[in-house]
This record gives C-alpha cells, structure tokens and sequence, in this order.
C-alpha cells in the first residue's frame, strides 16, 4: 500500500509513510465519530425497557470514548498536518536532488520557469491535497466497507437500501475522474502558459518600452488573462457538476432507509431503535460522502502536478563510477552528438588536448566549437564514439569527479543575487578571504568592486543586473582563478571586455594555465597564433589540425578567417 501511494502520488518513502499512518487515523477518526450513538442508543434501549443499562457503566464508557476520540483526533491531526509539511520539504528537497542528476541537455527540453514552478506550485498543490483530501479519500473507503459490512450482517435489506446510493455515488465519482482530469489538465497547461508568458513581460520590460510596445503587450496579457478565466471557469464546471450530480445521489440513501425501515418496522422484523441506528448511519455516511467527492475532485485536479513532479523525480540521470583522475590528457574518436537526436552538430571527429598545451578551438559560427566543449566538461553527454579524460572513458566517470577538475567560463555568464564576493567565491568554498581577493585582482575586478557602494559585500541582482557584461564576465574569469582546476575551458572569454582589461586578463591567464590542460575558444584570432594546437572546425568535423603557420596552407577556412579578421581589424568607422 506505501509503495502504491508513493509513486501516485509522487512522494518519497517517508512521505507515503506519513500519508499512510494518517490514513490508518483518518479511517479511527470516522470509527470514533460513531461510538457515542451507538453508545446513546444502548441507553436508550435500556431506559425504554428493551435490555438492560448500568447507568454506572454509561457514564464510564461516555467517558472512555471521550477519551479515545480526544487520542485519535490529535493524533489523526498531528500526523496528518505534520507529515504533510515534512513530506513538502522533503519532496522538494529531492526534486532539487534530482534536477541536480540531470544532464544539462534536459534543460533544452524543459522550461525553466516551468521547472520552478513545479517546485513550488505544484508542490504546494499536492502538500493541501496531503493535507485535506488524501487522508479521507482513502479512510472514507475503508470506513464504508466495514460500516458496509455491519449494515449487511444487522438487517441486509436495510443495509442494502443504505448503502445502494452510496456506492453508486463513488462508482459516478469514479467514472468521471478522466473527465475531471482532462478538464484540470487543460487549466494547468493554460497557467503554465501563462507563467511563462509574464515571465517573458518581466524580463524584457527594457526591450518593451524601448520599442513602443507596452501597449501591444498589455493588450497580449489581457487577452491572455481573458481566456484563462474562461477555461477556468469551464474546468470548475467539469468539477463541479459530477462532484454535485453524485453527492445529490448519495442523498438517496437517507429516503431509502426511510422506505426500507418504515415497512420492516411496520412488519415487526425490527424496533424503533434498529430504525433509528440506520437512519443515523446513512445521515452519516452521506456526509462522509460529501467528504469523499470533493476529496476526490482535488486528487483530479492535482494529476498534472503529479505528473510533473514525476518527470523530474524520475527523469534520467547522467551515471557514473567514482573515479580518480591522475592525468588530464584528453581524446576523441569518431565523437557525435545532436542536440535534438536528428542532426549531428559533432559528426564523427577525432581530436586531442594534451596537458601543459594549450589548445584553440576556431571555425565559422554553428560549427560545433562550444558543443565540444560542453561534451567535454560533459555538461552533455555525446551520443556516440569514445571521448577520454586521463585515457577513461568520460561518460564513465562521476561527474562530481570530473567537476572538481574543470574550470569553465563561457559567453553566457550566470550569476546568482548574492554579493561579488560570495560568486567569486563559488569557484572554492573553503578559500580564505585572502585567496578570493588574490583571484579578483588577477581577473581584473578589484578596480571595480572597490566603486561598488558596499565593496565585495555589494549585491549584484538576478544574474548580475546590477554590473555590466564586461564585470560579470570578470567576476566569472575570477571563479576560474580560484578554482585553479587542471582542465580549463575558455569560450570568448574576451567578448565582453575592454582591450585595457583584455590584455590584463590575457596575462594573467599565461599564469595559470601552466601544466594545464587549456581548450579555448576565440574569433580574435590574433590572441590563438601562438597556441600550442588549433583545431579547424567547420559543418560539426575537423577540417584541420596544426599550428598557425601549417594551417594557413592547408586550411581553406582557418585561412580565410583569417583574412576576415585582418579585413576587420583595419576597418574605420
């Protein structure tokens, strides 16, 4: 049963625990509920001269009861609302684990807005549902089969005429679950739609009003806002109408045990008493029922959350053996790789980057250089042939293993809302304040930060808003000097930055890159004439592999990006 509500669910092992044993409570609650009619109703048949009744002994198991319903509703409540807020936790807290798996390559695949939404609402969504409605979904159907089942054994016809419209009443509730999920399923996509669509408002405000749009994209936003409130008004519906339609049935149960007693009592088979105790317990059971359908309309309605949550939880991961790297040699053969598993960007080439060399990826635009890359640093996983890191096969190896000796800077900089300091620092945890200022200074940021209104205690903003692309750029040149890795990876590193801090960096850069492993990406190719390797790419293969001299007789594309480069090097404006 844990391991059926786990993967419905989607929850982690404590979490269908928690929801089981609340559960096991929710089903006590509803048993303890109906302990003092049946109780009230042995007195009364006492004090009406049907049996016997020791008012003694009333009174001391009125009492007892009071006890036991105080001991299971508190701890029906407790667990029910502390296993919920636990399992929140818990679940994002291993959606967080399991995104963390993932190949970047997932991420083409999936939005990030969606992804945090699915964090958060979606989490969100199923804790109330833990909290409110699965507990007594499934305590409301075991109670109806024992009450059931007792009913049948007292007086099978007046039982049969309790529980008739009840259990049709959950069979209808059944039976327009599907009908229930695709109208939900159809809301949910429309909010995730529109998330992504606010989203895009907020992080292209500049762009909006710089070109007149704003009114344009307030008409967009409205018309979009206008057709989310009639899906969701057409979803409350498709809830609405099957959660009243079979909660009206139930209703039934009550006019039936009405009919069924009058006529057995009439006949003598049963006293007013009996009588009395089944039209309590179908007053009872109908609203357990109205319990169980609107219990049932959210368990609909959270579907496409479940199943979003699954696809992350669940979603492949990049494997990998734990594995010493002593040398940082690295190799190709017959390497491929397409982004959309169609077109190969990387179409069957073969390459190597020795230690203490430098190595210089060039080619046109689109020809698979900063793919390399990324399959190098195995941000993605290549589709097929052999790529090697200290003659191991890389899709072999833990990526924790291979991270910890790779230093990456690339032309999209990320940067976290944290202060200067503290994204420098990312490159080495634990290095001392003293470490992190010596690295700022080698990537040419100590004049800057020293501008900034707290120093390196300042904030930056979402992905560095708050500095220009030329200081991101430097702050994650820093992260690469502090992380002082044995494999660094270089992609136009210098796009973004002035000359006078170019050559800074560029200097710096000859420091640490000794006994290094160096692949570098760069279309200023005069800064590469010097390098150890180039490698010539073009149409995702190797054109050509040499030095600058070589390459300029051999390679038709090296050379005539060379030729375009001198062109624009001399251009005036």
């Amino acid at each position: 049963m844990k391991e059926y509500l786990r993967k419905t669910y989607a929850l982690t092992e404590r979490g269908a625990d928690g929801l089981w044993r609340a559960t096991v409570y929710g089903f006590l609650k509803n048993i303890t509920y109906m302990l003092p009619m049946f109780l009230l109703m042995y007195a009364t048949n006492g004090l009406l001269g049907f049996g016997d009744f020791n008012g003694a002994y009333g009174a001391l198991g009125f009492a007892l009861i009071g006890v036991v319903m105080f001991l299971v509703i508190n701890k029906e409540y407790h667990t029910t609302f502390n296993e919920t807020y636990k399992e929140s936790a818990n679940l994002r807290m291993e959606i967080a684990e399991g995104i963390r798996q993932l190949p970047l390559s997932s991420f083409n695949k999936k939005d990030l807005t969606d992804v945090s939404q699915t964090m958060m609402k979606d989490v969100e969504a199923i804790e109330h549902a833990l909290s409110h409605s699965v507990p007594t979904y499934y305590a409301y159907l075991a109670t109806v089969a024992v009450i059931g089942i007792m009913l049948l054994i007292g007086q099978p016809l007046l039982g049969l005429a309790v529980l008739a419209p009840i259990v049709l009443s959950i069979f209808l509730a059944h039976l327009s679950q599907k009908m229930q999920k695709r109208a939900t399923k159809k809301y949910y996509l429309r909010q995730r739609k529109s998330s992504k669509a606010f989203q895009e408002l907020i992080d292209l405000h500049e762009e909006i009003q710089s070109y007149h749009l704003s009114e344009t994209k307030k008409s967009e936003a409205t018309r979009l806002v206008r057709r989310n409130e009639a899906v969701h008004i057409h979803t409350e519906l498709g809830q609405a109408l099957p959660v009243t339609f079979s909660g009206a049935i139930s209703f039934l149960s009550l006019g039936f045990a009405m009919v069924a007693g009058t006529r057995l009592l009439q006949s003598g088979t049963i006293n007013v008493l009996y009588f009395a105790g089944y039209v309590f317990a179908a007053a009872r059971l109908i609203d357990a029922t109205t319990a169980f359908t609107m219990a049932h309309a959210e368990i609909a309605y959270i579907s496409s959350s479940v199943d979003k949550i699954k696809s992350l939880v669940d979603a492949p991961e990049q494997t990998g053996s734990p594995t010493a790297l002593t040398g940082f040699d690295i190799a190709g053969e017959d390497v491929c790789f397409a982004y959309d598993k169609k077109k190969n960007v990387i179409d069957g080439i073969a390459f190597e980057a020795k230690q203490n060399t430098v190595t210089a990826l060039v080619g046109p635009s689109g020809c698979g250089k900063s793919t390399l890359l990324r399959l190098v640093s195995r941000l993605y996983d290549y589709d097929a042939g052999h790529m090697t890191v200290d003659g191991k096969e890389l899709s072999s190896i833990q990526t924790e293993d291979l991270f910890k000796h790779v230093s990456m800077v690339f032309q999209d900089v990320l940067l976290f809302n944290g202060s200067v300091f503290d994204n420098i620092r990312i490159g080495k945890y634990d290095a001392t304040e003293e470490e992190v200022y010596e690295a700022a200074k080698r990537a040419g940021c100590d004049d800057f930060v020293k501008q900034l209104p707290q120093g390196y205690d300042t904030i930056i903003g979402e992905n560095g808003s708050r500095l220009s692309g030329g200081q991101r750029q430097r702050i994650s040149i820093a992260r690469a000097f502090l992380k002082d890795a044995e494999i660094i990876l270089l992609d136009e590193i210098a796009a973004s930055l002035d000359v006078e801090n170019e050559k800074y960096i560029q200097e710096s850069l000859n420091r640490l890159i000794k006994n290094k492993t160096v692949m570098i990406i760069s279309h200023r190719m005069k800064s590469i004439e010097g390098v150890d390797q180039i490698i010539v790419m073009n149409g995702g293969k190797i054109e050509a592999c040499g030095r600058h001299e070589a390459l300029l007789d051999e390679s038709p594309t090296y050379r005539t990006m060379i030729e375009s480069f001198e062109r624009s090097d001399a251009y005036v404006y």
